[in-house]
């Protein structure tokens, strides 16, 4: 499977394709949470990434329909919690399977907060907390780019890696 070419002679590469190639790689799992006055919202974050070390800056990629962006947005802070190898239940819950919605899905796991507020997974091998400090919208995506005001960081533990739509164990 390679795409099609448009009619302009332009390769296209549909959605599911495209998918399916990022489902190649192996990678952390995380759950990007944030805190307003309604309640915590979050969601698992497949693409949350550094942007600098000096000064400690993180993003999150965010599809326009994920109920939680409008929360990251109003708050202006965001935390990127690094998921345990055993926290693949948790990882559900944030990916949307199941029937647990919005503030119900913090009663997954134990949690607790850092500088902004923003919720923070207790077991999680570390957490950034942000502020945020740009938001780019992308066709369907909201990249938000955040400060790290605060961090948390477990000592040892092996990491929930997602690859070709489940876990690695």
């Amino acid at each position: 499977m390679t795409g099609s070419t448009t009619e302009a002679g332009e390769k296209r590469i549909d959605a599911r394709l495209f998918w399916r190639v990022l489902g190649q790689r192996a990678i952390g799992s995380t759950i990007v949470t944030a805190q307003s006055a309604q309640g915590p919202a979050g969601f698992l974050g497949l693409s949350a990434s550094h942007v600098s070390a000096d000064p400690p800056l993180m993003l999150a990629s965010i599809d326009k329909r994920t109920s939680a962006l409008a929360t990251v947005l109003a708050a202006r802070h965001f935390a990127v919690n690094f998921l345990p190898r055993d926290a693949a239940q948790i990882a559900d819950v944030f990916g949307g399977k199941g029937t647990l919605k919005g503030a119900e899905r913090f009663e997954a796991g134990a949690w607790t907060a850092l500088a902004t507020g923003a919720p923070v997974l207790k077991s999680a091998l570390g957490a950034m907390d942000c502020t945020l400090e740009e938001a780019i919208e992308r066709h369907g995506t909201c990249i938000v780019i955040g400060r790290v005001v605060d961090v948390m960081v477990a000592e040892g533990g092996s990491p929930l890696v997602h690859f070709r739509g489940g876990y690695l164990t």
